[in-house]
């Protein structure tokens, strides 16, 4: 365990079939949260990059390394462990990750250097199937799953030396924010969880944005799901959906700023990344579609839940209405002017004072 070893190449998706992604009533969603992964095997000998590869400037107030950890499923996932420099003693500790497919080295990784700045001992992973962390097939995500892989971040920093066991939050950027307040309702170890710009995806995959899909869209939407099983059965592989954020014009404006992040070299590219390259397999809809993430929120308390979202994100009724099912304590922050993808690495707007507070609070 915590082993560092060589990256392996990236997998070329296939093109996937377009039409069949258009007709889901997660259609847009998937098409502008795709996926790519590294070829990382389900095994502990994961191919980890040795050089610094993230999409910001590495921090000289944090200590670095790379550290590999199972889940209860027997998978093993990568991370980027960030610790302040110079700290002795137990310290309280961070997981993070998200948004949605994204690999660690953009968002959820700024999100960890930048709060282990601020004293916490932090760590940024690849959920199952994408990234550096292992898991088979690839470009597949899972309510279940990705939840438990909160869980078995936790895990891995309980067991470190300088980590308070008692002290232990998460952190979920996008729809990796619903992973997290998921994972916080049932996994008592967390004493505090906080989410920025968050995602419910099984709630728009289930319902369409805003709650739009009717009952007869969704009946179509699984039946042309079930259907693709068959193909994916005959063909010994799951297809692939068409290479994600690749403009044509006539885009919702969240589409395009999507893109103006996962496709710059300035801000969010990278070539293991989430809506960089490819897409998550066409069927992978499916269990989001049928097992609600958020059913248990209220269980959360008594322990606390920060929502943070941007005032212009089109995302922003997720985490109104989740702030709405949560218990007491809870607090909802709408970060003024922000769109949902300016909460992934504008420093300007991410709320790191309003995080760290909040975080050397409840878990003091």
């Amino acid at each position: 365990m915590n082993e560092q070893r060589e990256m392996q190449d990236n997998d070329v998706p296939d093109a996937g079939r377009r039409n069949l992604l258009k007709m889901t009533g997660a259609g847009i969603a998937a098409m502008s949260i795709g996926a790519i992964s590294a070829n990382a095997s389900a095994d502990t000998s994961l191919s980890l990059s040795k050089e610094w590869d993230k999409t910001f400037p590495k921090s000289d107030k944090v200590d670095h390394r790379k550290i590999t950890f199972t889940n209860r499923y027997g998978i093993t996932l990568a991370g980027d462990l960030y610790l302040p420099k110079g700290i002795s003693g137990k310290q309280a500790a961070l997981a993070v990750s998200g948004p949605f497919g994204a690999v660690k080295e953009q968002a959820s990784g700024l999100y960890a250097q930048t709060l282990a700045e601020r004293g916490f001992i932090t760590l940024a992973f690849d959920p199952s199937f994408t990234g550096e962390s292992g898991g088979e097939p690839r470009h597949v995500a899972s309510p279940d799953i990705n939840t438990e892989d909160f869980s078995a971040a936790v895990d891995a920093l309980g067991l470190l030396d300088n980590v308070d066991r008692n002290r232990i939050g998460i952190l979920g950027v996008c729809g990796w924010g619903g992973m997290a307040l998921n994972a916080a309702a049932v996994d008592k170890r967390i004493k505090a969880v906080a989410t920025s710009t968050m995602y419910d995806m099984s709630r728009v995959m289930a319902k369409g944005y805003n709650d739009s899909m009717s009952k007869e869209d969704r009946a179509a939407a699984l039946e042309q799901l079930s259907q693709q099983r068959w193909v994916d059965a005959e063909n010994g592989k799951p297809a692939v959906g068409p290479v994600s954020l690749e403009l044509q014009g006539g885009e919702p404006q969240f589409v395009v700023e999507y893109a103006g992040y996962y496709k710059s070299k300035e801000r969010g590219f990278h070539p293991r990344a989430i809506n960089s390259n490819a897409s998550f397999t066409v069927t992978n809809p499916l269990s989001f579609m049928n097992m609600p993430l958020l059913t248990y929120i209220d269980e959360i308390s008594p322990r606390p839940t920060l929502l943070i979202h941007g005032e212009k994100a089109h995302s922003r009724y997720f985490s109104e209405t989740a702030y709405e099912a949560a218990a007491e304590p809870k607090e909802l922050v709408i970060v003024e002017g922000a769109n949902h993808v300016d909460l992934y690495d504008q420093l300007d707007k991410i709320p790191f004072d309003k995080l760290t507070d909040f975080f050397k609070k409840n878990l003091a």
